[in-house]
C-alpha cells in the first residue's frame, strides 16, 4: 500500500517562499509519476506541477511558472515543490499525488490514484 505524506506548509507573507515535501512509502519511488495539486475553499482542485519517474520531464501550471519548481530525490523517496514569490492567491491546501507506471506527466487529478492528506499554505498580504 503506497502512502504519501506532505510537509512544509505554513503561513508566509506576500513575496515569501516555502518548500513542500512529499515522502512516498510502500513501493519504489521510481515506479511513479508524481504531481502537486492545490485546492482553495470553494474552488476545484488545480494541478500545480508534475514530473515523470526519471525527472527528465516536468510541467508547471501557467499560474505558477517561473515561481514554483517541482523536483525529486529518488534516493530519499521524496518529491519537492519550491515555491517562491508567493502571492495571497496561492493560499490553498496542497496535495501530492502518485500514479504507478505506465503513467503520464499530467496535471489532471484524474490521472492519479494515490493522494496524500495535504499541507496548508497561507499567504498574507
Amino acid at each position: 500500500q503506497v502512502h504519501l505524506v506532505e510537509s512544509g506548509g505554513g503561513s508566509v507573507q506576500d513575496g515569501g517562499s516555502l518548500r513542500l515535501s512529499c515522502r512516498l512509502s510502500g513501493d519504489s519511488y521510481g515506479n511513479y509519476c508524481m504531481g502537486w495539486f492545490r485546492q482553495a475553499p470553494g474552488k476545484e482542485r488545480e494541478g500545480v506541477a508534475a514530473i515523470n519517474p526519471s525527472g527528465t520531464n516536468a510541467r508547471h501550471g501557467d499560474s505558477v511558472k517561473g515561481r514554483f519548481t517541482i523536483s525529486q530525490d529518488s534516493a530519499k523517496n521524496t518529491l519537492y515543490l519550491q515555491m517562491n514569490s508567493l502571492k495571497p492567491g496561492d493560499s490553498a491546501m496542497y496535495y501530492c499525488a502518485a500514479e504507478r507506471t505506465p503513467c503520464a506527466v499530467t496535471m489532471m487529478p484524474t490521472g492519479y490514484k494515490q493522494w496524500g492528506q495535504g499541507t496548508q499554505v497561507t499567504v498574507s498580504s
